[in-house]
């Protein structure tokens, strides 16, 4: 369902043997410049209770090697006293972000739509305690276990923000479309969690003007991109062959059946694998933004 992806991006070497094809990579296709051209809630449990900050405390060496790494993940730094990304002002246009502005050598892990529900990556994201976001998409999120499987690593500390209903296109739709899919979202999520997401990400990176302003009506007040995409063996770079500080890297809830019989949680450890060797470690997109 996706569209192809950006020429800009290049694959890293290790990559180049196993690459997801556009289909595979879902919200991955190319970013707008923003600058040009639904369905209703549905009904879920009772909001949550707040996520524990949990996802920053000390792992085990010993959890890390049974996940096949070598060793944890670096701690992240402490947060910084000023967020570097305040976001629109609240009714204004949203801030759109590709990398957080920071010199320290982090990176920012969000997994995308929710089609996936394995229950080892609930145990992985446990063992691990490496934090991320997730940017749910409803129609595709509420289906299976539902959104009780996204409480479960919410309650480990990990963020769930707004993907729109149903996946659309946008810069396909109409204005009035387009708010139906933002704000609807965050209806059911308001609904859910018990307060309306800041941040949002549009399906396969495609939005203009009509989006921010959808957006922004919705309370969204920054639109996050991505500058990296996790592939099933490593990541694929929209700037050269590796990461920079403060890249925030694309990756999706995918099973077997769309990573050519690799699991979730194999894909997520070769991500891992890959940050921890080019001398980064990640930190809680929140915490920034």
């Amino acid at each position: 369902m996706s569209p192809s992806i950006s020429g800009r991006l290049r694959a890293a070497p290790l990559a180049s043997a196993l690459l997801l094809t556009a289909a595979l990579s879902g919200c991955s296709g190319s970013s707008s410049s923003g600058s040009s051209s639904g369905g209703g809630a549905a009904a879920h449990s009772a909001p949550p209770s707040k996520p524990k900050a949990s996802a920053s405390a000390t792992p085990d060496a010993a959890a890390y090697r049974r996940w096949g790494l070598d060793k944890p993940l670096a701690a992240p730094p402490a947060p910084p006293a000023v967020k570097p990304v305040k976001g629109g002002k609240e009714g204004g246009t949203p801030q759109i972000v590709r990398r957080i502005p920071t010199s320290d050598k982090v990176v920012f892990v969000t997994f995308d739509d929710g089609a996936e529900k394995d229950p080892r990556f609930v145990q992985m994201a446990q063992d691990l305690k490496f934090p991320f976001t997730m940017f749910l998409t409803d129609s595709i999120a509420r289906a299976g276990s539902g959104y009780g499987y996204f409480d479960k690593l919410r309650a480990l500390g990990n963020g769930i923000d707004n993907h729109t209903l149903t996946h659309p296109n946008l810069r396909t739709l109409s204005a009035e479309a387009q708010h139906r899919e933002i704000c609807g979202d965050q209806d059911v999520l308001q609904k859910h969690l018990g307060s309306r997401p800041s941040l949002f990400r549009p399906p396969y990176g495609n939005y203009n003007d009509h989006t921010l302003a959808a957006a922004a009506g919705c309370g969204i007040r920054t639109v996050v991109l991505w500058e990296a995409t996790m592939q099933i063996n490593d990541m694929r770079y929209a700037e050269g062959d590796k990461l920079h500080p403060g890249d925030i890297i694309l990756a999706h809830f995918r099973g077997p059946s769309e990573l050519k019989g690799t699991s979730m949680t194999e894909m997520t450890a070769n991500m891992l694998r890959s940050i921890q060797a080019q001398g980064f470690t990640v930190a809680r997109l929140e915490d920034y933004v």
